[in-house]
């Protein structure tokens, strides 16, 4: 049996005036299927870029947004049985967060643990757990590193800080300057990204061991050049700089062949990967939990930049790249009446 229930679609690819806030049946789960009732959803780049028709290989428009969802189980499909209705759970769901209901594969619905926070619950399912995959099972970092990441205020950005400072490295990176004295509260040491005096810095305190780059294209070429003459890492991911800029849509497939292609340079100190992360990777849910527990212990904690009702989506379209602050950005679906 189908129900009614607003959704965020995007009806072409484009500017936020794309973006609008329906009425649209939902049919009953199907086999291996479970119904979610959704709380948030997450909002981070990735929505953008799929908004304009650039995220690698997503799907043809109309589509429904959000990557990622906490909520409570609705209703079972057929063959379900993992989740009773009520428990609470997260899913990187890719798409189809931004609804009252979504229907998911049972297989990628992960258990919230008692007394974690539902907002804390959706940020560590893509942003902290982008991050913990890149800093301790990519860069491996470690105590008396030198770090740099692009973004030290964006979701994923800080989240990375915050998660190579816990493991004792030091920590640089860019950041809107109104952001530059709260992270240096914080510990941190940031610049400006656009005047590139970053990278004479760097470079004249022995380099990066590791960096961080979500930007992408020309950005990955000026990371690359701030590694430590004895060898250091660089992890792409995302490949925001053109959206970021407003500039022209482009792929960002020319640009990770680019950055993997160093690899095959002979005697090269450096490491170079394009880190993503997949929901049916052997990793995922194991990281999802040790960053449940990790904020449960009180080490970490994601702090969160805006919230937006399911109203506002097109607004936060329209705002993602002035909104300030620090941290992730969620979308409030409902209530959590059965808490």
């Amino acid at each position: 049996m189908s129900t009614i229930i607003r959704k965020a679609q995007v009806t072409s690819f484009g500017d936020h005036t794309h973006v609008s806030i329906v009425k649209a049946e939902i049919p009953a789960p199907v086999a291996k299927e479970v119904q979610v009732k959704v709380l948030y959803s997450g909002m981070s780049g990735a929505d953008i870029n799929m908004r304009m028709g650039t995220y690698p290989m997503q799907k043809k428009a109309p589509l429904t947004l959000g990557y990622c969802l906490v909520g409570r189980v609705h209703v079972n499909g057929p063959g379900c049985s993992k989740f009773k209705p009520g428990d609470l759970v997260v899913c990187l769901s890719i798409y189809d967060a931004e609804a009252d209901l979504a229907n998911l594969p049972e297989k990628f619905l992960i258990s919230v643990p008692n007394g974690l926070d539902l907002q804390q619950a959706v940020a560590m399912t893509l942003d902290w757990n982008t991050a913990y995959g890149m800093v301790n099972r990519c860069a491996k970092v470690s105590k008396g590193q030198r770090v740099f990441v692009h973004g030290l205020s964006g979701a994923v950005g800080h989240a990375t800080f915050k998660l190579c400072q816990l493991n004792g490295a030091e920590v640089y990176g860019t950041a809107s300057e109104s952001n530059h004295a709260a992270l240096r509260e914080e510990g941190a040491i940031p610049f400006v990204y656009s005047n590139k005096d970053w990278i004479m810095a760097m470079n004249a305190i022995g380099g990066a061991h590791a960096v961080f780059d979500a930007l992408g294209f020309e950005s990955w070429d000026e990371s690359f050049s701030i590694l430590a003459p004895e060898g250091g890492h660089l992890v792409g991911y995302g490949g925001n700089l053109n959206m970021l800029q407003g500039g022209e849509t482009r792929s960002v497939a020319p640009a990770v062949v680019k950055l993997l292609a160093r690899n095959l340079v002979p005697f090269c100190p450096n490491k170079t990967t394009f880190f993503y992360i997949a929901r049916d990777s052997s990793h995922f849910e194991a990281e999802v939990k040790a960053c449940f527990d990790l904020v449960l212990a009180g080490k970490i904690h994601a702090p969160i930049k805006k919230v937006w009702t399911m109203e506002e989506i097109p607004e936060a379209h329209r705002t993602w790249t002035q909104t300030k602050g620090v941290g992730s950005v969620l979308i409030k679906i409902a209530d959590d009446v059965t808490a």
